[in-house]
């Protein structure tokens, strides 16, 4: 999507195939229908998600991420001070998650969400 153009979130969100099941080692190519990336934007970029299940810990170098629950619910664990804290969001709900740290979600229901997520992106499946 170029830049200076409106964006519907919500049709964008109806475009996504829900995925089931995520779990710390699902790929790239199964989540692939559930997440899309709307826009550049600064080193990253604008993404939707509709998914349902656990991910792997993430963390961004080049700047905090915005993360934005537009329907459902999400516990967002990030790693700091030497342990991990739990934010629960709810539909309307946001959180800047800090540039470096470690994060990731656990999600038993479905939720659809919106990101402005810098990159490059590190993944790993262990706890930090």
């Amino acid at each position: 999507m170029p830049k200076a153009q409106p964006i519907s979130i919500h049709d964008a969100l109806d475009k996504l195939t829900f995925f089931s099941g995520r779990t710390p080692y699902s790929t790239d190519e199964e989540t692939a229908d559930a997440f899309s990336c709307l826009s550049e934007f600064q080193n990253g970029g604008l993404y939707v998600g509709h998914y349902q299940g656990n991910s792997e810990w993430e963390r961004h170098g080049y700047g905090d991420e915005l993360v934005m629950v537009i329907d459902g619910q999400t516990t967002l664990f990030i790693w700091q001070d030497d342990h991990e804290a739990a934010h629960t969001l709810t539909a309307g709900s946001m959180i800047v998650v800090p540039q470096g740290l470690w994060h990731r979600f656990e999600t038993p229901e479905e939720v659809k969400i919106l990101t402005l997520t810098p990159q490059p992106t590190d993944h790993q499946t262990e706890h930090p």
